[in-house]
């Protein structure tokens, strides 16, 4: 288990975490409605040819309200205000130095 703030999320975001069965991302969001993305790390063109699908699986957010977005190489999710959470469930391991985290907002997060 591991916690971020919004600081560690905004901009370029934080490297993941490795995945083997699934993870759960918990949202606590004191503000209004924010974005959490995960994606995978690009080549220098930009390019996710040859890249690990990081998000290829389930994508299952808490709430039907957070509108999940989902493709082979990013997901995002509303992060709604209050307590919220997403759960993937990858089709194969993912190792956590192929993808990024990242929010808006001001929310903070737990993995597990």
């Amino acid at each position: 288990m591991a916690s971020y703030t919004a600081e560690q999320l905004y901009g370029t975001g934080s490297i993941g975490e490795n995945i083997t069965t699934s993870k759960t991302f918990t949202f606590t969001n004191p503000s209004a409605s924010a974005y959490f993305t995960i994606e995978t790390v690009q080549d220098a063109t930009g390019s996710f040819s040859g890249k690990q699908q990081t998000t290829n699986g389930t994508w299952v957010p808490s709430g039907n309200n957070m509108g999940p977005v989902q493709s082979l190489y990013f997901a995002s999710v509303v992060v709604p205000p209050g307590a919220s959470s997403v759960t993937l469930t990858p089709a194969t391991t993912i190792t956590g130095t192929n993808y990024r985290m990242k929010g808006t907002g001001a929310f903070s997060m737990v993995t597990s």
